[in-house]
């Protein structure tokens, strides 16, 4: 197995227009139908992880990517991917992208659909929560790319209504996340029901012995490419952290003011409990924020609904599970407030990683219990952060206004004059046939 390691402390370009020192994918050899419709979306050089898995992946080698989301690997296996696919094709599928969840679903599907617009390829997306009818009818009607969930995938394929013969390109994102939702049997037997003879590239941000073996196991002689050195490092270099222990009945005071900090973009809430985030939503949206949550009691539509708002600036903080998070991906999130504390350093890095991407700076806050405070020095120290003791903080306390560049007169409540967003309902939310209320289950079934 060959092995490439880049420096992250070069990394420093913006989201979408690659390192200036980079070659671009014309450079590359990308076919010039994918060429222009990058470059319609402002997208002309490569990552680092790009240039150095597009020369290997064009020529249909095996890959193993590792990289944490929002280093561009996306496009490091969907270019490949889109330029080694025969159009038109039969029908039949011929890339199969299996990821973690519903969400990172929908988005790479997007990527790949902008990147390939021009080709004439024909893209559907496979995963619980929504009905299976709709899904067959997609199959039947002939793909070319298929991106989707374990579970589901693997239950279409038993069903025969998925066809797995022609797949000549596996692509497995985020692996070690569908080793930790308990995926993985499920990806073992679908990688036993695709042709031996193809293309594969698994892409993960850690390399636990489970997902090492896998790789052993499924892939012909890859070339090991490891975009940065260390995941907690390089966020630690891009996002300021402030870490305030907090009163539980004050945060809600607390965070409004936060959400009124000098500069502040698109922002992310995290708690660890379902019931927390409605509730922490539907509290901002009271004070004039234009929040949306997503945790498991809302139906698949409600959540893309969120989602979709939030990408497009109608709702500017989203409230998130952990387990919702999951692939979410958004570009120009500036803040991460931690309303809940993390259970352990993994969740704290997974958080803070959604902002301080790809050479931008972030914020991150996190607010801490009385009674958490000897958790959170264990992630402290886990980490190496040098913040076990977080300072006492109010909603009054003046070190929070200096340290966020909160305005002195800001108050728990949006002014009317700031309150220029269309907020969740100006976003549609689509009809799955499986809406869920809040308070009721979450949705069944694989995902």
């Amino acid at each position: 197995m060959r092995r490439f390691d880049i420096d992250p402390n070069n990394h420093t370009a913006g989201p979408v227009a690659g390192k200036p020192d980079n070659p671009t994918f014309a450079d590359l050899g990308v076919h010039p139908d994918i060429v222009r419709a990058l470059s319609e979306s402002g997208i002309e050089r490569t990552f680092d992880i790009q240039a150095l898995t597009l020369p290997l992946a064009l020529r249909g080698e095996d890959v193993i990517g590792q990289a944490r989301t929002g280093t561009g690997k996306t496009l490091g296996f969907g270019v490949p991917l889109l330029q080694r696919l025969a159009t038109p094709g039969d029908g039949t599928p011929q890339a199969l992208v299996v990821v973690p969840t519903r969400e990172l679903c929908l988005q790479v599907s997007q990527d790949l659909a902008e990147a390939g617009k021009y080709l004439g390829v024909r893209i559907t997306s496979i995963y619980g929560g929504r009905p299976y009818e709709s899904q067959i009818q997609s199959l039947r009607s002939g793909v070319d790319v298929v991106i989707g969930t374990p579970g589901r995938l693997l239950d279409l394929a038993e069903q025969r209504n998925l066809v797995l013969g022609k797949i000549s390109t596996l692509v497995l994102d985020e692996a070690d996340e569908m080793l930790d939702l308990g995926f993985l049997p499920d990806i073992e037997r679908i990688l036993r029901m695709v042709p031996e003879d193809r293309q594969t590239m698994l892409f993960s941000a850690t390399m636990p012995g489970p997902i090492l073996t896998l790789a052993r196991t499924f892939l012909r002689q890859p070339t090991h490419i490891r975009a940065e050195a260390g995941e907690t490092g390089a966020i630690h270099e891009r996002t300021t952290q402030f870490v305030y222990r907090a009163h539980s009945l004050d945060k809600p005071e607390l965070i409004a003011k936060v959400l009124q900090a000098e500069g502040r973009g698109l922002t992310m809430i995290f708690t660890r409990t379902k019931r927390t985030a409605q509730k922490v939503a539907d509290d901002l949206v009271e004070r004039g924020f234009a929040a949306a949550a997503v945790h498991g009691d809302l139906g698949q539509g409600a959540r893309e609904q969120a989602l979709r708002a939030f990408r497009s600036g109608k709702v500017d903080i989203l409230v998130a599970t952990d387990v919702a998070a999951r692939g979410i991906d958004v570009e120009g999130v500036t803040h991460v407030i931690n309303y809940q504390m993390p259970e352990d350093e993994k969740t704290y890095v997974h958080r803070i990683g959604r902002t301080g991407r790809a050479g931008r700076t972030g914020v991150a806050i996190t607010l801490v219990d009385w009674d958490e405070v000897p958790r959170w020095k264990l992630i402290s120290d886990e980490l190496g952060l040098d913040m076990p003791e977080p300072v006492e903080t109010y909603s009054t306390s003046k070190h929070l206004f200096t340290d966020l560049g909160i305005p002195e007169d800001a108050t728990g409540r949006l002014p009317l004059s700031k309150r220029t967003r269309a907020g969740l309902a100006a976003e549609d939310e689509e009809d799955f046939g499986d809406r869920r209320r809040r308070g009721r289950t979450g949705v069944s079934g694989r995902r």
